[in-house]
């Protein structure tokens, strides 16, 4: 299983790390892209550590994680769009850079590297407090309603921070146009977390209570 796992982790890692590599440098005409490198490394060296620990400390978590095939209709159109958006923000990063089109200074990208990082932090979190989180929506065997910790504060943090994650990702590329199409996340996570809410509320006991308990799904005092 360790073996079947490990190959498929790091097929995924590496397929990942090619198709950013593609569509932000073939873009920019360059491999001298510099903020391009600075999101590479702040993406897929934590991305690399937390797969080795995972690996090690809970597979099953990592298998969930690695597993893309959704079973509601609705969440392929959601997976659809979220590849759609990624797509083009990032070809429009390499163009942004290669024609000089509102791009930031190197020093927005520094900062928004650091945002980058702690919202990774607080991913990480997530995945320590949840061990039910796969990729896809479903309610599994044993599954039970975590409210302790971020859970605690707002019902999706794993949302709220992929939101901090998506958002910095084009200004640590220092592209404008980029973080302008990236806004589209917004959206999209909403459609997925009401479908996500619905399929919950009718498969896991005790979500209806603990909605009623946590009263904000994403962002606190806001939605």
């Amino acid at each position: 299983m360790k073996k079947e796992l490990f190959i498929k982790a790091v097929s995924r890692f590496l397929a990942g790390l090619l198709t950013a590599d593609l569509l932000l440098f073939l873009p920019a005409g360059t491999f001298r892209y510099p903020q391009a490198w600075l999101l590479i490394g702040i993406l897929f060296v934590p991305m690399f550590l937390a797969g080795l620990i995972m690996m090690e400390k809970n597979p099953e978590l990592l298998n969930k994680r690695l597993n893309l095939k959704e079973k509601e209709t609705e969440q392929k159109e959601v997976i659809l769009f979220s590849a759609i958006m990624f797509l083009v923000a990032f070809i429009f990063a390499g163009l942004s850079f290669r024609f000089g089109w509102l791009m930031l200074p190197f020093r927005v990208s520094i900062i928004f590297a650091v945002v980058f990082l702690a919202a990774y932090a607080l991913y990480a979190e997530v995945l320590r407090e949840n061990t039910y989180l796969s990729r896809t929506i479903e309610v599994q065997e044993g599954q039970k309603v975590i409210d302790t910790g971020l859970y605690g504060i707002v019902r999706h943090p794993m949302y709220m921070a992929t939101i901090f994650l998506f958002l910095a990702m084009p200004l640590v590329l220092g592209s404008v146009i980029s973080f302008v199409i990236m806004l589209s996340y917004i959206p999209i996570i909403v459609k997925r977390i009401r479908n996500e809410e619905q399929v919950l509320t009718e498969g896991l006991r005790g979500y209806e209570a603990y909605k009623k308990k946590v009263r904000y799904r994403l962002i606190p005092f806001i939605w």
